[in-house]
């Protein structure tokens, strides 16, 4: 599509107000507001524009037109007279010139005020959003019993400014890249400048450059632009909701984008381990820390492999079950029509519908309908001998473990693959499973994500604190992950010894 050509602002009012109103389809459109003003210090017509629902009329009113309009100077004036208006007229924090019909429009739509005077070939632009955003609330997905309570929300500046109030330092560094050809959609870019190494910011800033886009929305969009590979199942980027696990990934060198209308952060680049973290893991004492991600670990081998198990043992190894267990399974297994693997497919993609269903029914009957859905389906499945009892628990056991599973991207990656192994196991049973296991490892060696392998620090082996399947105490983790290539390899170390206090 041809790019509408730059037309560069005149010295007669009239005549750029005109564009401006013309690319906004004025006056069909009540979203632009145009408002003359005579400007009586230098004794000319001004106009004053901005989008309606973009800017904030208060502050148009408190430091813009009211300034323009009270202020008074005695003697001549010998400086330009644009220049004297920013420096001494206009109150507002954030003031720039423009110089081109092009930027006036970004402006206007960023929730920036324009003012135009005539006989001046710039127009001076006034921060003043006034978008509406919802209040900082608690974490939906990523829940924490210990540790703060606050997630991110659909505004940059908000998120930016949480951030902001974890890491008190100079030394983090937020670049600001435009996107977007039809509707301007600016990313943050965060990092630590003591800390990242300037080659990964370099990498993450060419991948958001090159993107060709008329509109990138949100950083869900983002991600599939700038991941590593587009049709892998295991995601390469992680997203949080969580300020303080963003400020732990910052600090150990890593690189975070944020964006309007996105609740949440997306980090770059990752490893495989970081999918099962939670930020709940730092926050509790380290018995407790380690115990509850054993469980979440177990949780990721139960959702991936229960029904496979039970497809290859109940059809091909059945001498591993003990007979009594056996003369059981194949009780319940009398009337039922199907094989197993249709018996375990059945159940599988029904459970899946009643989770989706949940999901986008309304929310406050959203929990009844999974719960009750799943009860009545399983015990009228049972009774019309479709399924056997047994299958009804590995189904269960299942589906509550892929709950345990926080990051909603590799939550999904485990599902799938469920289904991958379902088949391979209903073929060649145990051989299918190890051999499909095996080939998924072999996969994940070979990822990697912006240039960092998917299973460091483990497979290629780097220094680091040891925080992969188990974490060590909190005083013990003082170096950073050497994947990342940071400028700074350790943290200040605090010393080790008897560390009991009498």
């Amino acid at each position: 599509m041809k790019q509408p050509e730059v037309k560069p602002l005149t010295e007669e009012l009239q005549g750029n107000v005109a564009w401006i109103k013309e690319a906004f389809s004025y006056p069909k459109n009540h979203a632009l507001r145009v408002r003359d003003v005579f400007v009586p210090f230098i004794n000319r017509e001004g106009t004053v524009l901005y989008i309606d629902g973009a800017a904030d009329t208060l502050a148009i009113q408190q430091y813009v037109v009211e300034p323009l309009l009270k202020y008074v100077h005695t003697q001549p004036l010998q400086e330009d007279q644009v220049q004297v208006m920013v420096q001494r007229v206009i109150t507002g924090c954030s003031v720039a010139l423009l110089g081109t019909d092009k930027e006036l429009i970004q402006d206007l739509l960023m929730g920036n005020t324009i003012v135009m005077i005539q006989g001046c070939a710039q127009a001076i632009s006034i921060e003043t959003p006034g978008f509406e955003a919802r209040t900082i609330g608690e974490p939906k997905v990523e829940h924490a019993l210990k540790g703060p309570k606050e997630s991110f929300v659909e505004s940059a500046a908000t998120n930016l400014s949480q951030i902001r109030r974890q890491l008190k330092t100079q030394n983090l560094i937020a670049e600001t890249i435009s996107l977007g050809k039809e509707v301007r959609c600016p990313v943050t870019l965060l990092y630590m400048r003591n800390l990242t190494n300037p080659e990964l910011v370099r990498k993450v800033k060419e991948r958001i450059k090159v993107i060709e886009s008329d509109s990138v929305q949100n950083l869900s969009m983002l991600e599939q632009y700038i991941e590593d590979r587009p049709y892998s199942i295991i995601p390469s980027t992680l997203t949080t909701e969580r300020p303080d696990r963003t400020c732990a990934f910052l600090q150990e060198g890593h690189v975070v984008l944020i964006m309007d209308n996105s609740p949440y952060a997306m980090i770059a680049p990752i490893t495989f381990w970081s999918l099962f973290h939670t930020a709940e893991d730092m926050n509790l004492r380290w018995v407790y820390g380690n115990f509850i991600r054993i469980v979440r670990i177990f949780a990721i081998f139960v959702a991936l492999l229960t029904p496979s198990i039970y497809i290859a043992v109940s059809t091909f190894h059945e001498e591993m079950l003990q007979t009594d267990l056996l003369l059981a399974i194949a009780a319940t297994r009398e009337r039922v029509p199907f094989p197993a693997f249709m018996e375990v497919l059945i159940m599988e993609v029904a459970f899946e519908l009643v989770r989706e269903a949940g999901v986008r029914v309304p929310s406050v009957i959203g929990p009844t309908v999974g719960i009750v859905g799943a009860l009545i389906l399983g015990q009228a499945a049972v009774e019309a001998n479709i399924i056997s009892p047994i299958l009804v628990i590995v189904v269960a056991i299942t589906g509550l473990a892929s709950f345990a599973i926080p990051e909603i991207s590799f939550n999904f990656a485990v599902r799938i693959f469920r289904f991958i192994l379902l088949a391979t196991a209903t073929f060649i049973g145990f051989y299918g499973i190890a051999l499909l296991l095996t080939c998924l490892v072999c996969y994940m060696v070979s990822l990697k994500s912006f240039d960092v392998p998917f299973l460091a620090p483990m497979a290629p082996h780097y220094r680091s604190s040891k925080d992969l399947v188990l974490r060590p105490p909190v005083w013990k983790q003082w170096l950073l992950p050497f994947y990342t290539k940071p400028l700074v390899k350790k943290r200040m170390k605090q010393p080790e010894g008897n560390r009991r206090y009498d």
